[in-house]
């Protein structure tokens, strides 16, 4: 007993040592002061998943061999292009200012499009020193962006940035080192919600106005079958037209959208038209024309409110997705 209580302590006295040795490791990595004022989002590229972002870029920091001028890396950049940068070493710090323009590559969200709320992120890091040498601090004195740029079509919801460390399992070639390396960066998160119900109406006004050229068809005299089909089945492949052109202008996804919901729900509507129409027709065959004309009435009804209390329930849930 009296051995294994010697271990035990033997063993806290062990990670005590290997703990502060790493907090002492962590607390030499140099402290590099970062900040960002975003000029301009543009360019936005729904299908494609990209955007352009214009923004200035400082850093602050003692260590005059981090050379962030030409080993500062964005991972999700496209294309990088610096149009200025100075470096003023006059005092015991560096500062280093920069203005740069990125093409990102980012993931959209579009289950609730066109009612969607987007993410973009970008983020720094340097290429040449990990974050043993080096951690970032967020400059957080004034504000992130130029709330006087508008970006067509959305509303700025925040802009947040924040440092964190990014880990690569890989020593990428280096066999010395185990495959684990830790690197420094400094996050951009920029919250955005669609300016939507104007973009809603261009896209789905079609859909609408074909939905309402098969309900019309209630009003048709039952024994008039071939324009109650023509006109049901025309608007059939009104919707599906209007999906498909809806679908060309979004990035591919898996998963159902609000776009598949609406499209779907009114092409199940129209193929309920025309089997209430073959319904009708079978009871005018059977001379029960008054029938016929009474049960247009009260289904047409029934499937108008029930078309339009689906479409509000499935628009206010995505909106407020």
């Amino acid at each position: 007993m009296k051995n294994s209580t010697i271990i035990f302590l033997q063993l806290i006295v062990l990670a005590i040592f290997f703990s502060s040795s790493s907090f002492a490791q962590k607390s030499t990595s140099e402290k590099v002061k970062a900040g960002i004022y975003v000029t301009s989002i543009h360019d936005i590229d729904f299908k494609e998943k990209e955007y352009t972002v214009d923004f200035w870029l400082w850093l602050k920091y003692k260590n005059r061999d981090f050379n962030f001028v030409e080993n500062l890396e964005i991972p999700q950049a496209k294309t990088v292009t610096k149009s200025f940068s100075t470096i003023d070493t006059s005092g015991n710090q560096v500062y280093l200012l920069m203005k740069l323009q990125c093409v990102m590559k980012d993931s959209w969200a579009i289950d609730n499009f066109p009612f969607d709320k987007q993410k973009l992120r970008l983020s720094i890091e340097n290429s040449q020193f990990d974050s043993d040498a080096f951690v970032f601090v967020p400059d957080t004195v004034g504000k992130q962006y130029d709330h006087r740029f508008t970006l067509r079509g959305w509303n700025i919801d925040s802009l947040n940035i924040s440092a964190g460390t990014k880990i690569y399992e890989t020593a990428f070639g280096d066999e010395t080192i185990k495959p684990h390396t830790e690197y420094s960066n400094f996050k951009v998160r920029v919250s955005l919600s669609r300016d939507a119900m104007g973009l809603f109406w261009k896209m789905f006004l079609g859909m609408y106005v074909a939905f309402l050229i098969a309900f019309m068809c209630f009003y048709i005299h039952a024994d008039s079958i071939d324009s109650r089909f023509g006109l049901s089945v025309g608007s059939l492949f009104a919707v599906i037209g209007n999906k498909y052109i809806i679908d060309g202008s979004l990035p591919e996804s898996t998963t159902f959208t609000l776009v598949d919901t609406l499209h779907g729900i009114t092409l199940i509507f129209i193929l309920v038209v025309i089997i209430s129409t073959a319904f009708s027709l079978r009871m005018i065959k059977k001379g029960k024309a008054e029938q016929a004309n009474k049960f247009d009435k009260v289904f047409a009804l029934v499937m108008l409110i029930a078309y339009i209390s689906l479409n509000i329930f499935f628009i206010i849930q995505a909106s407020n997705g």
